[in-house]
């Protein structure tokens, strides 16, 4: 049995239908974590759907409650085949956004799997079923080909990504010694481009918080008190104006990283971020302007508004709101003190004078920022593997744009973490039309399966 043998199985899986078959029984399964009262009975038949898959695998399966009263069920699967062999963690989420039902293009039905050309339309195609599912079929493949994985695998379900993995810190924590492992690979996120294999080593971290101008209780007609009371979302506007420039460039002193080192812009130099045709294009005077796209999204910082609200938008009438809020959020990298992002943007708002102008963190919690070196022996072995499974060269990024609880396994279990995403980044994750391509499906199955042979095959490199 070979290498090649295990790839076959891989894109075999996907060209007979039952990769698709998998993916459409979990993409049935409403595990939307932001309903997590209603959709509890959902967590708990997609763990089962879970244990379904893994323990014919020879998995053992333990599903653990969450230490957080707001988050579902942890499921933990371990397959041991040696003291002395390494051992792999593979993390994802069953949960995912809420469905957005009647948004979605000709009336698909989020829960159903629909096929659309290339395309595979429904909720958690690539956020994340379909990207932890590909990562389950890659392991069956190589224990169908050689009979054995030749490593130790472990394998962590969460069920409340979507709303902060409530619960996933304290869990690790308790949980540290059936998760100790000498490494993590999973998936989430995008590639670069459709066509690129790409692998990162963390994630820029999202703060999330609320600004608000609140002046007086309720509204006054606007005509008889127009020029005489201070109206909130006027000084608010202004106030989230001073936040960056007109090009989106921050202008809190404290947010503007310091960690752009020459070995970062280094290895983004080999790395051409690419719009897809069907997607957004780049606004090319946005941004940093010192910086390349790419340097923008992976090594820089980004303020964003998310929603704003004053009055009744919904339905307006002539008076003046006592009060506007927006909820605002950073995303930062590392280096940037998050302990640090409220209070400096508290110092900057005085400064521009609008003390008026509170700020809050939001309802929810923070993902840190993380980053492994690049030149990482275990990065380059893994690039390594994934240009010799699809003849293309692998792009390495220091981290993903986006954001993960990627500190839970660097800082809390300690390891070197690695993602290789089934994605592309005009997937329409956390939208209507979130959909998976099935280039990137099959060639995902068959990467992922030629990485988990090569660490069976004792080809780990000596400093990993």
């Amino acid at each position: 049995m070979s290498r090649e043998q295990a790839i076959a199985a891989a894109a075999e899986h996907f060209d007979s239908g039952d990769f698709l078959k998998d993916l459409s029984r979990r993409v049935a399964i409403r595990t939307e974590s932001q309903l997590y009262e209603e959709r509890k009975p959902d967590m708990e038949a997609y763990m089962a759907e879970m244990r379904a898959a893994l323990e014919p695998m020879g998995y053992v399966c333990e599903q653990f409650p969450n230490p957080s009263p707001k988050g579902g069920p942890f499921l933990i699967a371990t397959r041991h085949e040696g003291d002395t062999l390494p051992t792999v963690l593979t993390y994802g989420h069953g949960d995912v956004v809420r469905g957005m039902e009647g948004q979605w293009a000709e009336d698909r039905d989020p829960w159903t799997l629909t096929e659309v050309g290339e395309r595979v339309y429904g909720r958690g195609t690539v956020d994340n079923k379909g990207q932890h599912s590909i990562n389950i079929a890659g392991l069956n493949a190589v224990l169908k080909t050689r009979g054995k994985l030749g490593f130790n695998s472990k394998i962590l379900i969460e069920s409340g990504e979507e709303s902060g993995s409530p619960g996933l810190a304290d869990f690790a924590r308790q949980q540290k010694d059936k998760l100790k492992a000498d490494f993590l690979i999973a998936s989430d996120g995008p590639r670069i481009s459709a066509d690129h294999p790409t692998v990162f080593m963390g994630s820029r971290g999202a703060y999330p918080m609320d600004i608000t101008c609140d002046l007086r209780e309720g509204a006054h007609h606007s005509g008889n008190w127009g020029g005489l009371l201070a109206n909130p979302a006027v000084i608010l506007a202004h106030a989230l104006a001073s936040i960056t420039d007109r090009r989106g460039q921050i202008r809190v002193p404290e947010w503007r990283p310091t960690t752009l080192t020459p070995a970062i812009r280094a290895a983004l130099a080999e790395c051409e971020l690419e719009a897809e045709a069907n997607g957004p294009q780049i606004d090319p005077n946005w941004g940093e302007e010192s910086l390349t796209p790419i340097e923008r999204v992976i090594g820089w910082n980004s303020f964003e508004i998310l929603a704003y609200t004053a009055g009744l938008p919904d339905k307006p009438v002539n008076a003046i709101p006592g009060r506007a809020t927006c909820r605002g959020q950073l995303r930062f990298v590392v280096g940037t003190d998050p302990e640090d992002i409220v209070p400096a943007l508290r110092r900057h708002l005085e400064r521009e004078g609008f003390p008026m102008v509170t700020v809050a963190d939001a309802d929810r919690g923070y993902m840190k920022a993380t980053r492994l070196d690049p030149d990482h022996a275990l990065v380059q072995w893994a690039a390594n593997s994934i240009q010799r499974s699809t003849n293309k060269k692998t792009a390495i990024l220091p981290n993903l744009g986006g954001s993960l609880p990627n500190d839970v396994f660097s800082e809390i279990l300690g390891l070197a973490t690695i993602w290789v995403p089934h994605s592309y980044a005009s997937c329409s994750q956390h939208a209507p039309n979130e959909h998976a391509l099935k280039p990137i499906l099959r060639e995902g199955l068959q990467l992922t399966a030629g990485l988990f042979w090569d660490i069976g095959d004792g080809t780990l490199p000596e400093s990993w």
